[in-house]
């Protein structure tokens, strides 16, 4: 936040969410999610504009100090939309319906989470970041749509909404078939479809490590014991414990990795990440007993402990991707960084971690990965 950005107050001053009041001092007119909010946008039969995201998300600073915290774009945004913050980890049931309005669009969805609605709440257009251009250009564009073509709108908001509501009907009936290893069969054969047989996961990019799919995995090789579904989950564990999603100095996995191999992740660390995936990580061990396992077990433990709980006692939701305004300060390193910290066998250690080869990322920084196997360091020892 700029100090030039503190001449501005909006009504977010009065939240207590750490990601509203980020938001507080912009020179867009902000609202919380309230009945009164969403009176007032029909009182004025003006557009609304929901803007979802949360503290420790890179792309909703970036976006804030492009966009939000610009005077012209505010001008513009507080002219034509009630515009509403809302905290996806305070309000997650607020973010899920206007993701699923994302998804039905086509969009892809992701955060900062921006979606375009009409005065009674019905969202009818959206998408995740935008730069300040796109982004003027895409509320001109609004503006315009809702002037001169209402009804269209009306039927896309229309639509829209009878697919939120179909992705919330269950059936409440049972409908009589038994639930049997042909189920737990077909997931599986559908899991192993975009099984990524190289580097882990699924394939392709950004990579996340669901671990609750790979729970289930190795829960279905208790009950199998196939040994390619052990293979495709322990090649897995192995690759996301090697690379730089993985806090290699302080234990910890980040949210995702931006590449198809692990290496370069949103730094971000979020404490339900790290929850399950320790979960998933011990039962790996228990049913492999490799120490490997337990290594990072303990490892992210002591993270949590050491990171994640405040002095009350209470737990951290996440840790910024962001650090002194730099994404991923803290996580990544320049040779001479390392050089300067390690006293003995410097070159085993640049080369266990990759520096300037496969842990290079961008600018002479490294995000640093495990290069190198135990076996080989300890005959490099």
């Amino acid at each position: 936040m700029t100090n030039n950005s503190m001449k501005h107050t909006n009504l977010l001053i009065n939240e207590s969410s750490p990601y509203l009041l980020q938001h507080a001092h912009n020179p867009v007119n902000w609202h919380s999610w309230n009945e009164e909010t969403l009176q007032k946008a029909k009182d004025e039969n003006k557009l609304i504009l929901v803007s979802i995201g949360y503290s420790a998300c890179h792309w909703c600073h970036v976006m804030e100090h492009e966009s939000f915290e610009d005077e012209v774009v505010a001008e513009l945004m507080n002219g034509n939309f009630i515009c509403i913050k809302v905290d996806r980890e305070e309000r997650p049931d607020v973010d899920q319906v206007y993701m699923d309005a994302i998804h039905i669009i086509g969009g892809r969805g992701g955060w900062p989470l921006n979606c375009f609605a009409l005065p009674d709440g019905r969202p009818f257009w959206g998408g995740t970041y935008f730069p300040k251009e796109q982004w003027i250009g895409i509320l001109n564009n609004v503006v315009q749509l809702y002037d001169t073509q209402k009804l269209k709108l009306e039927q896309q908001a229309a639509d829209v909404t009878v697919g939120i509501r179909r992705n919330e009907i269950f059936a409440s009936e049972y409908d009589g078939k038994s639930f049997d290893k042909e189920i737990l069969d077909e997931m599986v054969q559908n899991f192993s479809m975009s099984f990524d047989n190289k580097e882990g996961g699924n394939i392709g990019a950004p990579k996340f490590p669901m671990p609750n799919n790979y729970l289930y995995l190795l829960r279905y090789y208790s009950l199998t014991k196939k040994r390619e579904i052990l293979d495709q989950v322990e090649l897995t564990l192995h690759k996301m414990a090697s690379g730089g999603i993985y806090d290699q100095v302080g234990g910890g996995f980040a949210r995702y990795s931006v590449d198809d191999h692990w290496h370069v992740p949103h730094f971000e660390k979020m404490l339900y990440d790290n929850a399950q995936l320790v979960s998933l990580y011990s039962e790996a061990y228990r049913l492999t007993k490799k120490k490997f396992y337990k290594q990072v077990i303990i490892e992210t433990l002591e993270f949590i402990q050491r990171e994640m709980i405040s002095p009350e006692g209470a737990f951290y939701s996440s840790l910024d991707a962001d650090s002194e305004g730099e994404e991923g300060k803290f996580y990544v390193w320049e040779k001479d960084e390392i050089k300067s910290i390690i006293v003995t066998d410097v070159d085993i250690v640049l080369e266990y971690f990759g520096i300037e080869r496969n842990a290079i990322w961008e600018d002479g920084k490294n995000v640093l990965i495990k290069a190198m196997t135990f076996p080989k360091l300890q005959k490099r020892i």
